[in-house]
């Protein structure tokens, strides 16, 4: 697994509304804005919280795998972030992550926690090194 950098640490914690990526198993592909993405301490890990998906979360089931893209004005820098995906309905980090997702408003279901682990990170911004693999 790859962790994060200090400073795509704090352009991630900058970010309020994430574009998350998935494809089918037949490569259809799917972005959607997510609010609650939540890397965790480890730096290598990231949650997201399924509150309202239904072609993303059929395609994680078909093809665990995702992207998620950092950044906006206040973000240093511009990441696209990829990695493997598990899909949790119940157990200890489920429980956390729904008991968080409830205090932020009893309209979100929480219905299951996406459990990213990061593989690779690619430089987003123009340039010479646009596309290049960060780590």
């Amino acid at each position: 697994m790859v962790k994060l950098s200090n400073e795509m640490v704090e352009d991630f914690a900058k970010m309020k509304i994430f574009p998350f990526a998935t494809a089918s198993r037949n490569g259809d592909p799917n972005v959607i804005p997510i609010g609650f993405c939540k890397l965790q301490e480890d730096r290598e890990t990231i949650w997201i919280a399924d509150n309202y998906f239904h072609k993303t979360r059929h395609n994680l089931e078909e093809n665990p795998r995702g992207a998620i893209y950092v950044w906006g004005p206040e973000i240093k820098g511009c990441y696209q972030i990829k990695g493997d995906f598990e899909i949790k309905t119940d157990g200890e980090e489920y429980e956390n992550m729904y008991k968080t997702v409830k205090k932020m408003g009893e309209r979100f279901p929480a219905k299951a926690l996406a459990i990213m682990k990061i593989t690779e990170v690619y430089e987003c911004k123009s340039g010479d090194g646009a596309g290049k693999q960060l780590l």
